[in-house]
């Protein structure tokens, strides 16, 4: 028998929803499901569009806005490397 043949990944969509709708119908009368507030949201969303934007941005190779948090230590670490990275390929 084959991994993929096996397991939740191989029963049908539809199969899946009914059992994982079952598991949070569960969880929401037990008291255990997590509810979003509507800062957690946001601060989800802000963090989902950043990730998307630099990776974004790598793909295309422009330069990207660091993101809130990054320190100059860090940003200035990177270029090192990134230099050191340059310096090597030059050598060989």
């Amino acid at each position: 028998m084959a991994k993929e043949d096996r397991g939740f990944a191989s029963m049908d969509r539809a199969k899946q929803r009914e059992i994982a709708s079952k598991g949070g119908k569960a969880a929401h009368q037990k008291g255990t499901a997590h509810e979003w507030t509507s800062e957690e949201a946001r601060e989800a969303g802000r963090k989902g569009g950043m990730a998307s934007h630099r990776r974004r941005s790598e793909l295309t190779g422009s330069q990207s806005v660091p993101a809130p948090g990054d320190s100059a230590q860090n940003r200035g670490a990177s270029e090192l490397s990134e230099r050191d990275d340059k310096s090597n390929e030059q050598s060989r």
